[in-house]
């Protein structure tokens, strides 16, 4: 099992300055790399203080100056959100910059707030087929003088330019969750990536099960899976109750930006009520408790060999939490010191 981290700047409250945020956000790469993660991931989102992630590629470039050792990788570029020549040449750029360090995660996106101001009257059906169309090519973009006629693009012979550093370019990620998109990555030669979110393990083992079977019917090599998570070490009990309440909260939250029914004003929702948090049944503590790994080092080392034992390469460590800098870095520390270990 192989250990990354997951991790966006994240703006709660007007009062938080933009660049302790993006400080906040180094410190805990920096954490990563030095206690020897494989790689941390970042991704894409617009006008949204919840997940503040314009563009992956700046983020990643930039933490290329700030690590030594750890793989980038985006977690995830929007692909509707792209031009194949654009995606590939960016992406072979910041490949390029980093020092050959880039992995490129690829998904349709979720949130129809960011759809309906990005590409008004996408639906996710549209960008689900604008990313199995998109992905394919940014290989053959690599590997030069590829042309194409498509149902979203058409474009004569085209190269990237520049070229990416990796000889076969960086690897490819596919966001999946149904079992097409599963077996489009699978057969496209793709690693994967899922999550769960809320779920739970039966949520966790399902998508291991389609996985499976996107193997089982692909002849090539089998490519990797990665189970990205909530993730809190907790010192002792009552923190780990505190940290089910925490998560709690950013799955409210998180629920509210997916429904685009609240107000958004200066890129944050209108605030949850007490009332409101209290009521969602579905994100209460003591579900996210029992369906996110969370608890002492020993529960979640425990928890993570469930993982490893249904065959996922790599565990990301999905920070992002609503919680305080210095909580999420006490929780990484002890996940580093205390979990990683155990797993030799």
């Amino acid at each position: 099992m192989e250990f990354s981290l997951f991790a966006h700047m994240e703006r709660l409250t007007p009062d938080q300055p933009h660049d302790q945020l993006y400080e906040d956000f180094l410190s805990l790469c920096r954490l990563a790399d030095e206690g020897g993660m494989r790689a941390i991931w970042t991704g894409e989102h617009h006008g949204m203080e919840f997940t503040i992630a314009p563009n992956p590629f700046m983020s990643l470039v930039d933490l290329a100056h700030h690590t030594k050792n750890v793989r980038l990788g985006t977690g995830t570029v929007i692909a509707p959100f792209w031009h194949p020549i654009k995606l590939a040449g960016e992406a072979a750029a910041a490949d390029l910059m980093t020092g050959g360090r880039l992995e490129l995660g690829i998904a349709r996106g979720a949130y129809s707030y960011e759809y309906e101001r990005l590409m008004p009257g996408m639906d996710a059906w549209e960008a689900g087929q604008r990313m199995r169309e998109t992905a394919p090519l940014i290989p053959k973009l690599w590997q030069g003088d590829c042309a194409h006629e498509g149902a979203y693009f058409q474009f004569p012979a085209s190269t990237s330019a520049p070229k990416p550093l990796q000889e076969s370019g960086p690897p490819i990620w596919i966001a999946a969750r149904d079992p097409k998109s599963h077996e489009f990555g699978v057969h496209n030669g793709f690693n994967i990536q899922v999550t769960p979110l809320w779920q739970g393990l039966e949520e966790i083992e399902t998508l291991m099960e389609r996985f499976n079977a996107a193997c089982a019917g692909h002849d090539g090599p089998r490519p990797k899976i990665m189970l990205l998570h909530h993730t809190y070490v907790a010192s002792d009990l009552d923190d780990a109750t505190l940290a089910a309440q925490e998560l709690s909260r950013f799955y409210c939250y998180f629920g509210a930006w997916f429904q685009n029914k609240r107000p958004v004003r200066q890129g944050l929702i209108e605030e949850l009520g007490d009332h409101e948090i209290a009521g969602n049944a579905m994100m209460a503590p003591e579900n996210m408790a029992r369906d996110l790994t969370v608890g002492t080092a020993q529960e979640v080392i425990d928890r993570i060999k469930r993982y490893e034992d249904l065959g996922y390469d790599e565990y990301s460590f999905w920070i992002d939490s609503g919680m305080s800098f210095e909580r999420k870095k006490a929780s990484l520390t002890r996940f580093i010191e205390d979990v990683m270990p155990a797993f030799g």
